[in-house]
């Protein structure tokens, strides 16, 4: 009996060992994740352990960090974010990224990362039918008071900030814990 306990007991452990972990897989079998530079993002984990896993939001993970909005954009929210890939921080005029990025703009620096983010979780349908409601365009206040103008080209969503610049949302309705991340590859710049 005392062989047969054993035995068990070590097919037990190595079972244990060598199964290979699947709580990845399970977890992204049971959530809808969408994958944003090759990482996929939760809709259970919130907008910082998201962004902070994509390879596609390195520079945006930088200016979140250098500003110190790490905490605001991990609370309870909701927030809709129009996240900065890195190609759209590549079209900014060389040197602008990272003199953002210095500690004595960081006042600036916030100011423009407030400003790709709404109080709200605001996903496409929402946007989509705020659009249709209003005949074709649709403004939001954004966290910073400024205002973003949406509108629609083809069944996508566009997005034109006060400057005019414009930007097509890459990928929509990416739901976190406390929102929504809309990818995006423009910066905004306020006022």
């Amino acid at each position: 009996m005392k062989l047969k306990n054993l035995t068990l007991i070590r097919v037990t452990v190595i079972t244990f060992v060598f199964t290979p972990n699947l709580g990845h897989a399970q977890t992204a079998k049971k959530e809808k994740a969408v994958e944003v530079g090759g990482a996929a993002m939760y809709p259970s984990k919130n907008i910082v352990e998201n962004a902070f896993n994509s390879k596609d939001l390195t520079p945006l993970v930088a200016a979140v960090k250098a500003a110190g909005l790490v905490e605001k954009l991990q609370s309870e929210g909701p927030f809709s974010l129009f996240a900065v890939t890195n190609a759209a921080f590549d079209k900014l005029p060389d040197g602008n990224a990272e003199t953002l990025l210095k500690e004595d703009n960081k006042g600036t620096l916030t100011a423009v990362l407030i400003y790709h983010v709404l109080a709200g979780k605001f996903n496409a349908k929402d946007v989509s039918a705020a659009i249709k409601k209003n005949k074709g365009k649709a403004e939001m206040k954004t966290v910073s008071g400024g205002t973003l103008t949406f509108w629609k080209k083809g069944g996508d969503i566009y997005v034109t900030d006060e400057n005019g610049n414009r930007t097509k949302v890459t990928i929509a309705d990416v739901n976190q814990s406390n929102g929504v991340i809309q990818v995006i590859d423009t910066v905004f710049k306020p006022k």
